[in-house]
């Protein structure tokens, strides 16, 4: 059965933080941890090593995989910082055309710096992103 690799941790947010090499990036993700914050109303965790998710939700497919995920989410990597949104709602790319210097994988939005993105956009895709799982798998 396959085995879920990004599972909620007890591993320190703050240690991690600290542990980012670029001074630069360590402080875009503090600015991060408190935008997420903020806006979500979920204290940070650590999910598997390296991703700081918010709040979370279960979810299951008609192919009968099921799991537990972040609501949203960020990760201080070192070429870039990846944000994890929901990719189900077309709300989101109305959002990112306002966003800023961004690029995008399957699931991820990858940003260099802060200050290459507008955060009030942040925020809306934040809120966006939870509203829509919320709606999507409800009873959480």
């Amino acid at each position: 059965m396959y085995e879920l690799k990004t599972k909620e941790t007890d591993n320190s947010v703050v240690e991690f933080i600290e542990a980012v090499d670029n001074p630069k990036k360590r402080e875009d993700a503090y600015k991060l941890l408190d935008i997420f914050t903020e806006t979500t109303g979920h204290q940070a965790k650590m999910w598997g090593p390296s991703i700081i998710g918010f709040g979370s939700y279960h979810y299951k497919y008609p192919t009968g995989h099921e799991g537990d995920a972040p609501l949203v989410g960020f990760s201080p990597r070192k070429a870039k910082i990846s944000l994890y949104f929901a990719t189900g709602d077309s709300k989101r790319e109305e959002l990112l055309a306002g966003f800023g210097k961004h690029t995008t994988g399957k699931a991820c939005v990858y940003i260099n710096k802060l200050a290459d993105i507008d955060v009030d956009v942040l925020k809306k895709l934040i809120e966006q992103s939870v509203r829509f799982l919320q709606e999507t798998y409800p009873n959480q």
